[in-house]
């Protein structure tokens, strides 16, 4: 079986497929004109997913690492060793052992840590993922201008504007982080309080990721 960080990455970059598509018919719709796919803006949007899915997925395996969410409660009870406390004639062996104590796991809520992970996924997580998806669209749409307009012929890396880029990206910066607070925190408090696995959460924050994917595909568009 692949391992966690891999089906994560798959998730993501078959349901941001999902939700590029959606929004290129709803772009349709809006418009009055017939689907017609693009499959550029698509690639481009899977490309993301593959670049940021994994170092994602690393950052919430070290917030839960850092700070974990639920702590073992451990609570004491005592069984004796009899099996008969009706019977008067128990050998001595069991008439003397002693009680054994078992332990039951019970897995309580660090509040604390689960509002420290959700303050520090809304704010720097949120923060560095805008700025980064804002600075690889813009890059990526320099660099594959024309492809896709039957020239079939990219511009290619060479000729991004990295200054023009991190300027688009700094002015859309509070647009788009503004609508994710509006969005995103619910989706983080509901991962940290209900779900205990990162891979639960990675697919928990894909599926919200497929409503947010069809919005950040039609302002990008």
């Amino acid at each position: 079986m692949a391992p966690p960080i891999v089906i994560a990455t798959i998730q993501a970059a078959i349901i941001t497929t999902i939700s590029n598509v959606i929004a290129q018919v709803i772009a349709a719709q809006q418009k009055g004109i017939p689907f017609n796919f693009n499959p550029v803006p698509t690639i481009q949007f899977i490309l993301f997913a593959l670049i940021s899915t994994p170092p994602n997925f690393l950052w919430q395996e070290f917030l839960e690492s850092t700070w974990p969410g639920h702590r073992q409660h451990v609570s004491p009870k005592t069984t004796t060793a009899q099996k008969n406390n009706n019977s008067k004639n128990e050998t001595d062996s069991s008439s003397n052992e002693k009680p054994k104590t078992t332990i039951e796991a019970q897995p309580k809520l660090n509040k604390t840590n689960t509002v420290i992970k959700t303050i520090l996924d809304q704010t720097l997580g949120a923060a560095v993922n805008t700025l980064l998806f804002s600075m690889f669209m813009g890059g990526i749409k320099q660099a594959m201008a024309g492809a896709g307009a039957g020239t079939k012929t990219w511009t290619g890396p060479e000729a991004v504007d990295w200054a023009k880029v991190w300027a688009g990206a700094t002015q859309e910066f509070g647009g788009i982080y503004a609508a994710g607070l509006r969005f995103w925190p619910l989706v983080s408090a509901v991962n940290f309080v209900f779900l205990k696995s990162v891979e639960a959460r990675n697919l928990l924050g894909n599926l919200a990721g497929l409503g947010w994917g069809v919005y950040m595909s039609l302002i990008s568009g």
